[in-house]
């Protein structure tokens, strides 16, 4: 027997997303990936005109399902079949009503649809994996599913992360929304979300993210002026906040221990000491300052290797040899240099309060 539908089975392999970014976030992309990102934005222009207009009904049907339908698995009992996976892309569909009829669908792409509503998604309670890039929704809030790991809803008119709270949850991506603060991500419910892919927003700071367990957060592309907030990531191992507005490097804390790859590349850090500021950074081995002012002094790769040792690499390159013993060496001299500096500091203090000390004549007696 083959149904439309199936039981969930989290051992189960999901599927390869062909459509996904490489997010591990090679600091040479540049020109490639700002090409591709410039026709994303034209692509949301036009979308924007279009929904200027009229919108004319196109709902989901039963044909259109069968076409979709792919990936046959058991269902719960063992004695039927069910189609698993549902792909339907660039069919300008409107109205997705009829899915809420499959309820085992566990494999869900609506890309490139003209879709606003995703209410009947919420019938899918064995739902692992959503895809619903590039359509019209404002919002991504949905029941919670409590199976679903993995979540994209990019290049949409999403404007907050409210209504997001899928106790399963592992990677989020909202890039390319329109999103200008982070609230309502509840750590409690979002206990098992590692990655959060927010790049191509409005965000102004970072404040929000409260999540203890997140391992990778990507920021670029917004409107940060300042960091703050960031003190409860205490899993965080990559943070990407390229072509932002950040001119300081304040808000990085002590309890980000595991903090491994840094890219601030594109901000306005004009002062190279403000590297000092990551100091607090036990693991910070790959940083990223590339298109920043300070980047453009002359000593630049030193001077970054004096105020952080135990970095590994810099912008595309690892730090030679050469480079760790001529920092080495600049340290060690600084360093005498202010125990120097602090001793003749305690001597003119000494000789001002012995100075200052200038006893009283004795009056004689008569």
């Amino acid at each position: 027997m083959v149904a439309w539908y199936q039981p969930v089975n989290m051992s189960d392999e999901e599927p390869e997303d062909d459509d996904a970014e490489d997010l591990q976030e090679d600091e040479g992309e540049g020109e490639e990936k700002e090409a591709g990102e410039g026709e994303e934005e034209k692509e949301a222009g036009e979308e924007e005109e279009e929904e200027e207009e009229p919108q004319v009904s196109n709902p989901l049907t039963e044909d259109i399902i069968k076409e979709g339908l792919s990936l046959l698995c058991k269902t719960g009992n063992g004695l039927a079949h069910a189609f698993v996976k549902l792909e339907i892309k660039e069919k300008e569909l409107t109205d997705i009503t009829l899915i809420q009829n499959f309820i085992h669908l566990r494999y869900v792409d609506l890309s490139e649809n003209l879709i606003r509503d995703m209410s009947p998604l919420s019938s899918l309670t064995h739902l692992l994996w959503l895809k619903m890039d590039s359509n019209r929704l404002t919002s991504a809030s949905m029941e919670e599913l409590p199976y679903l790991q993995n979540a994209s809803f990019a290049n949409n008119h999403i404007k907050d992360t409210i209504g997001i709270n899928h106790p399963r949850l592992a990677s989020l991506n909202l890039k390319g929304n329109e999103i200008e603060k982070i609230s309502e991500l509840d750590p409690e419910k979002l206990s098992n979300l590692h990655t959060l892919e927010l790049r191509g927003n409005s965000l102004k700071s970072t404040d929000g993210l409260y999540l203890p367990k997140l391992k990778n957060l990507y920021l670029a592309q917004n409107s940060i002026t300042y960091l703050e907030g960031l003190e409860g990531l205490e899993q965080l191992t990559t943070l990407h906040l390229r072509d932002n507005q950040l001119e300081t490097l304040d808000g990085f804390s002590e309890s980000m221990k595991c903090l491994q790859y840094l890219n601030i590349r594109g901000n306005g850090i004009g002062q190279i000491q403000e590297v000092s500021k990551l100091e607090v950074l036990p693991m910070l081995r790959a940083l990223v300052l590339l298109d920043n002012p300070c980047s453009e002094e002359g000593d630049y790769r030193i001077e970054v290797l004096v105020l952080l040792p135990r970095l590994e690499r810099l912008d595309k390159d690892f730090f030679e040899e050469e480079e760790r013993a001529e920092a080495e060496d600049i340290r060690q001299r600084r360093k005498e240099e202010e125990l120097e500096q602090e001793r003749e500091r305690e001597r003119e203090k000494e000789l001002e309060e012995t100075e200052d000390f200038i006893p009283e004549e004795e009056v004689p007696l008569e």
